[in-house]
């Protein structure tokens, strides 16, 4: 049983098991067993380069990201399980949360975090009902987002990303990411308003 699970490891996924996995000493969080499931095959990052991006240095790659943040995140918090090759194919729910079939396996969670493109070409069962046109993409592009609010779909299933409905920025999905992951911290923390930190001493 996963206490968090997210689907897509690209910039939103990526940036938001970073931040969930930098909260690992924290009391509320320490016990906490985080996975991503990092299908980035069909990730825009795949295709990206970079030249208005703060922190990176003008004319990084997308895909280089891509590779960079798995190596990061297995660095800093290698406690966040890295599911690989698998794709996911359907959410369901069960009583103690959701159920996540892959083309491997099933993974049981209590939250679930969708981190995947905003393509219309989504093809994971058990979202069909929260799929609406993209309220800030050109309607010719054919782009989805799932509807919801302040990127919660409903109780513990999470959106992130171009597919919570903002712009395909590289800034804007990470910041989408590392929000849902704050959101997430705060509910483990009882409520109590919570972001990470690492200061110089």
């Amino acid at each position: 049983m996963f206490d968090a699970l997210i689907i897509g490891g690209g910039a939103a996924g990526m940036s938001c098991a970073l931040v969930l996995g930098s909260a690992q000493h924290k009391a509320f969080a320490k016990d906490k067993r985080i996975g991503i499931i990092m299908h980035q095959k069909n990730s825009h990052l795949q295709t990206a380069l970079f030249n208005n991006v703060l922190g990176l240095t003008p004319g990084t790659t997308g895909a280089s990201v891509l590779q960079s943040g798995k190596e990061q995140l297995t660095t800093l918090y290698p406690h966040v399980e890295q599911i690989q090759n698998e794709k996911v194919l359907e959410i369901s729910k069960i009583e103690s949360g959701f159920a996540i079939r892959t083309n491997k396996n099933t993974y049981s969670c209590k939250i679930v975090v969708v981190a995947v493109g905003y393509t219309s070409l989504l093809r994971i069962k058990g979202l069909e009902t929260y799929m609406e046109p993209h309220p800030r993409a050109a309607i010719e592009k054919d782009r989805i987002w799932l509807k919801n609010t302040d990127h919660k779909i409903e109780e513990n299933l999470y959106v992130a990303g171009t597919l919570a409905g903002w712009r395909s920025q590289f800034s804007i999905a990470s910041g989408s990411g590392a929000q849902v992951a704050t959101d997430i911290l705060t509910l483990w923390n009882g409520g109590k308003h919570t972001k990470i930190h690492d200061k110089l001493v």
